[in-house]
Order: C-alpha cells, then structure tokens, then sequence
C-alpha cells in the first residue's frame, strides 16, 4: 500500500475544514476579515499544515509535536467558530457544522498520535 499524506483521512478532513472556512469568510466585508476572518483562517490552514509538518518528519517525538500544534489550531479554530456564532457572523447551522467537522479532526488526530506511537518506524528497537 502506497503511504502519503495525501491519503491520510485526518488531513484530508483538515483540508477539506479549512477550505469550507476559506469560503465562508472569502465574502465577508472587510472589517469582518481583517479582524476575525484572518485569525479563523489561519488557525484553520494550521491544522493540516502540522499534520503536514509532522508527516514530513522521521522521529515519532518530533513528528508528536507538530501533531499537537494541529490539536492547538484545532481549539483555536473552534474558538473562533465559536467567536463568529455569537457574534452572527456566520449562519448557526453552518458553525454547528464546522464545529462537529473540527471534533471530528480532533478524534481522528488523537487515535492517529496513538497508532504511530506503537509504530516500529517511529520507535525503532
């Protein structure tokens, strides 16, 4: 089986959250994307640019940490979902999505720092 990152389901949900989040703020009026719209892509686009990161690297401690920058950029992300709610922003049911879409990431991410833990590639003996 071919191994890239580009098959990895967590990333791909990744890319797929940033880029629904990119739509959504790309039609925004300008003091709603120079103040929250900047900061929720950004966190968005950090989620799958760690992933992206720690893939790249060849130790599992130091593909771990960039693995939990991801975890960071995905409560950051959440947050400012949550910011854009509130504030009506953007449609309730849209950011109910994005929310769930965001846990669901987080989960993934979880059980995959688990698996490449217990991975002889990344803990040689």
């Amino acid at each position: 089986m071919d191994y890239t990152l580009e098959k990895l389901e967590v990333y791909q949900l990744a890319e797929v959250l940033s880029d629904e989040i990119w739509e959504i703020v790309i039609k925004w009026d300008f003091f709603h994307k120079d103040t929250i719209g900047k900061q929720i892509v950004r966190s968005a686009d950090s989620i799958s640019a760690n992933i992206a990161e720690g893939y790249g690297r060849f130790f599992y401690k130091e593909s771990k940490q960039f693995y939990f920058y991801s975890r960071g950029s995905i409560q950051e992300t959440k947050s400012w979902i949550g910011k854009c709610k509130r504030r009506k922003i953007a449609d309730d049911k849209k950011c109910e999505e994005l929310l769930q879409k965001a846990e669901t990431i987080l989960v993934k991410l979880n059980a995959y720092i688990k698996f490449i833990s217990k991975s002889s590639k990344h803990n040689p003996k």
